[in-house]
């Protein structure tokens, strides 16, 4: 019989999970629960096919977990969630992100298992935004704007009435971003400067204002971290994961301007929301418009800020992130333009990407050449 501790991982196969799995520390047996088919999750978990909106599929995904692994799990990671742009509700947030946490906490008590601790991604969203120069804390008011953030207050809801013995780490996750970005509010803004849109020069909302963010293997050291100091950890904890630096819209914006095109971006002109807020109406409607990303229920949170306060992860993790998305952009704009094409179908970005212009002062140079 193997003895090593197990770790189980939901959503192995998505963006977080396969990076939690592909960076284990040695001396795990690593389980995955996610959806039948591709993609799958790294070599290092073995893969367990199941729908976390069937009671049955739940149960049958613990009986293997069992069988494979015996009655206990050291962490179970729970990445598994719906998540969609759209900004509409959809039963998949009460069926997966909802009920699905619920199906996981009921098959591990139904099932005696002895689980070490119950780790939640969920989102700093959760909060109510704060004005420049304040910080979230855990403590912060609840205010959830969409559906998406909405569902995740309620999972964790569920956790701690159902959670039982099992101690909880719910970890509220700032934006997530990597060297090749796989964000979607950064890749679109990205897009808007590389090709120059009208929509990356106008803005609905206060340009001094911004989201936090922090880049993945940020995160995935914090989930280990919490794995490793479980035995040390409250029974029910919930830690802000995000830099303590956030970026406002307009310097995001002049950085992209300068490490794409090699030139100062105009000042973005801010536009009064209601005319905003048609113009994306129409752009969803008709295809082929110039930017269907932008949907009308962003406009409403332009003005919404956050910044992090995350002095209890610090102290009770010991974590700080490594790196910073002020580092990490000239990464992402090397990405692109070593590659436009593969850039824009990692980011799911629509259309083909134009040839790198060259920066103002080497056109002028040309020209007198």
């Amino acid at each position: 019989m193997d003895q090593r501790q197990a770790v189980l991982v939901t959503g192995s196969s998505g963006l977080i999970g396969s990076r939690v799995i592909g960076r284990a520390p040695a001396g795990l047996r690593l389980i995955g629960f996610d959806n039948h088919g591709p993609p799958e999750p790294p070599v290092q978990a073995e893969c367990i096919p199941v729908d976390l909106t069937s009671d049955l599929s739940v149960v049958r995904a613990f009986d293997r977990v069992r069988y494979a692994y015996g009655g206990a799990i050291a962490a179970v990671v729970h990445l598994a969630a719906f998540y969609d742009f759209a900004g509409e509700e959809s039963p998949m947030y009460e069926s997966l992100t909802v009920r699905g946490t619920e199906r996981l906490l009921g098959a591990l008590h139904g099932g005696a298992f002895q689980v070490g601790q119950f780790i939640f991604s969920s989102t700093m969203l959760v909060h109510a935004p704060c004005e420049p120069g304040q910080r979230i804390t855990e403590e912060w008011p609840l205010d959830p704007k969409w559906p998406y953030p909405r569902s995740k207050v309620e999972a964790e809801r569920v956790i701690r009435a159902q959670r039982g013995a099992i101690p909880s780490v719910v970890l509220r996750i700032a934006g997530v971003y990597d060297d090749a970005c796989e964000s979607i509010p950064l890749a679109h803004q990205i897009q808007r400067i590389y090709e120059r849109r009208l929509t990356g020069r106008v803005f609905p909302g206060d340009t001094s204002r911004g989201q936090a963010f922090v880049h993945l293997d940020d995160v995935v050291d914090a989930i280990w971290l919490a794995v490793a100091r479980r035995a040390d950890l409250p029974q029910d904890t919930t830690l802000l994961i995000g830099e303590p630096e956030t970026l406002s819209y307009e310097e995001l914006q002049q950085r992209l301007a300068w490490l794409i095109h090699g030139e100062e971006h105009r000042e973005t002109t801010r536009i009064p929301k209601p005319v905003a807020k048609a113009g994306a109406w129409v752009q969803d409607q008709i295809p082929g418009i110039e930017e269907p990303f932008i949907k009308p229920w962003m406009i409403d949170l332009a003005d919404d800020h956050y910044e992090l306060d995350i002095s209890r992860a610090r102290a009770l993790l010991g974590w700080g992130p490594k790196r910073s998305l002020r580092e990490t952009l000239p990464k992402m704009i090397e990405a692109l333009k070593a590659d436009p094409a593969a850039f824009y179908k990692r980011n799911k970005l629509e259309g083909d990407p134009p040839p790198i212009a060259a920066p103002a002062g080497d056109r002028l140079e040309r020209g007198l050449a």
